[in-house]
């Protein structure tokens, strides 16, 4: 069994010297950027879709030509690899780090890893975690929410906001967990309301889905079959009744939270949520499947510097903007 494949036996890993005779320079990578974006359709235009195209004798300013639309292109067009000069390989190396991390590589390491600056490294890695899956809705599933940012007594005096404690001045993330599946949705919510949580609840559920939750007020009276076990009564499981699924997922990334990030801050909290949860539902591919998988997922993803350093609320999921624009 090759290694990196933690906690699955059956998966097939990638060794870091795999890693190496896979993408030893830049054009070796990006044929496979190429193999794995357009895969059985063969090379399209990312703008228009048109197969109509050519490849450019010297590869200036890019490699490939449309026909239809005039326009040139590469694999990296439309993607969140759009306009970046750091490497294929590079950007395959840091892929496979973000895939067999389970909990994350900051960003710090990107930078000595690949040898570029730490803010370039940053920016990459918000971009890799655009590439991460959307779920549908779920069948029968556990509902919790969870609570990051700093303590209040751990806070300068002048940031504190002498408003009580517990989740004073942290930031709620809402998931959903699939029981049959093990996947999880994740976003982050500016509000643990009954109508942000019922919202939540069966958007990503289905109508005939048994919804697993706590005996918070919030999830009283919620639009589906609904079961609770009551935590503020020391009750942790009761037959089927119990939320230790989406407990886990939420041990996984505070755990990162402490041990590697250190600081989520609110504005990119959901981008993390997103990178953990979609990381969660590829855990069974292989390796280079998930690296695969990965790249597949970037199509139609370009994330710009303008766009992930937008104040608030454009970078929160649909409820939390909803939520933050009081509609």
């Amino acid at each position: 069994m090759a290694a990196n494949a933690p906690g699955r036996h059956r998966r097939q890993g990638v060794t870091s010297r795999d890693l190496m005779a896979m993408f030893p320079d830049a054009p070796t990578a990006e044929r496979w950027f190429e193999d794995v974006a357009w895969g059985e359709t063969g090379r399209y235009c990312p703008r228009c879709a048109s197969t109509d195209t050519k490849e450019r004798p010297t590869r200036k300013p890019m490699p490939y030509w449309c026909r239809d639309c005039r326009a040139y292109f590469s694999v990296r067009t439309g993607t969140p690899m759009e306009r970046s000069k750091i490497p294929f390989h590079d950007w395959a190396v840091a892929i496979y780090l973000q895939a067999t991390s389970l909990k994350g590589v900051s960003s710090m390491r990107l930078h000595r890893e690949l040898g570029i600056t730490q803010k370039s490294a940053w920016f990459l890695a918000h971009r890799i975690r655009e590439a991460y899956e959307e779920q549908g809705a779920f069948g029968d599933a556990e509902m919790d929410e969870a609570y990051f940012g700093g303590k209040e007594r751990n806070k300068h005096e002048a940031k504190k906001l002498n408003a009580g404690r517990g989740t004073v001045g942290k930031t709620a993330i809402v998931g959903v967990r699939e029981r049959a599946s093990g996947n999880v949705h994740a976003e982050v919510a500016t509000s643990v309301a009954q109508p942000a949580l019922h919202g939540i609840a069966e958007d990503r559920t289905k109508e005939n889905a048994t919804v697993y939750t706590d005996d918070a007020r919030a999830y009283q009276g919620v639009n589906r079959r609904h079961e609770v076990v009551r935590h503020s009564a020391g009750e942790y499981v009761r037959g089927n009744a119990h939320t230790n699924g989406i407990e886990s997922f939420w041990a996984t990334l505070k755990r990162a939270h402490i041990g590697v990030f250190h600081k989520l801050s609110p504005k990119h909290l959901h981008r993390y949520a997103n990178e953990f949860a979609g990381r969660n539902n590829i855990r069974d591919l292989d390796t280079i499947d998930q690296m695969r998988h990965m790249v597949a997922c970037m199509v139609g993803k370009r994330l710009t510097y303008k766009a992930l350093k937008a104040p608030h609320p454009e970078g929160l999921s649909s409820h939390a903007r909803a939520l933050a624009l009081g509609r």
